[in-house]
C-alpha cells in the first residue's frame, strides 16, 4: 500500500478470513489491553492491531485490515536508532515468524501520520493447541 493512497483514504477492501478459535481469543484480549498489539498469521499478515498500537502506527484497522507481511514490514519504513534503513528481516515480528523463536529490538518507525518514533518490540511465535503454528505477536511500546 502507498503512503498517497491510504493518505486519500482509498484503503483496499477487509477480507474475511476464517481464524483458529486461539487467534480470536488473542485478538479478543488485545483489544482489551491497554499496551499496543500486533497480531499475525502463519504467513505474517496482519491479523489485527489493537487501539494502542493504532495510535503509534498512525493507522486504524479498521480501514486497512488485513495487510501482507511484504506492505507492514516496510510502510512504516524502519531504520536503526540512528536511521539507517532496516532489513525487515531483522524486525523482531519477521524473526518470530521465520525462525518461530523470541525477538526483542529497538528501532525507529515513521508512523502513517508522518511521525518517527523510537519503538520497543518483542514478539513471539504463536503455537495453539496439538502444536498448531498460528503466526506471531508483538508488543511495542514507545521508547522513553
Amino acid at each position: 500500500m502507498d503512503a498517497d493512497r491510504s493518505k486519500a483514504g482509498k484503503l483496499p477492501p477487509r477480507q474475511t478470513v476464517q481464524q483458529e478459535v486461539e487467534v480470536i481469543l488473542a485478538r479478543q484480549l488485545a483489544s482489551y489491553l491497554a499496551v499496543p498489539i500486533f497480531l499475525v498469521d502463519p504467513e505474517g499478515a496482519l491479523l489485527f492491531c489493537n487501539e494502542p498500537a493504532e495510535e503509534i502506527l498512525g493507522l486504524r484497522f479498521d480501514e486497512t485490515g488485513r495487510m501482507p507481511l511484504e506492505e507492514w514490514s516496510q510502510i512504516f519504513r524502519p531504520t536503526t536508532e540512528d536511521g539507517r534503513p532496516l532489513n525487515p528481516d531483522d524486525l523482531p515480528l519477521v524473526i518470530s515468524l521465520g525462525q518461530k523463536r523470541p525477538a526483542y529490538s529497538r528501532f525507529r518507525i515513521q508512523g502513517l501520520d508522518e511521525v518517527s518514533r523510537l519503538i520497543e518490540v518483542a514478539s513471539i511465535p504463536l503455537t495453539g493447541q496439538a502444536g498448531r503454528y498460528l503466526g506471531a505477536v508483538a508488543i511495542f511500546w514507545e521508547a522513553g
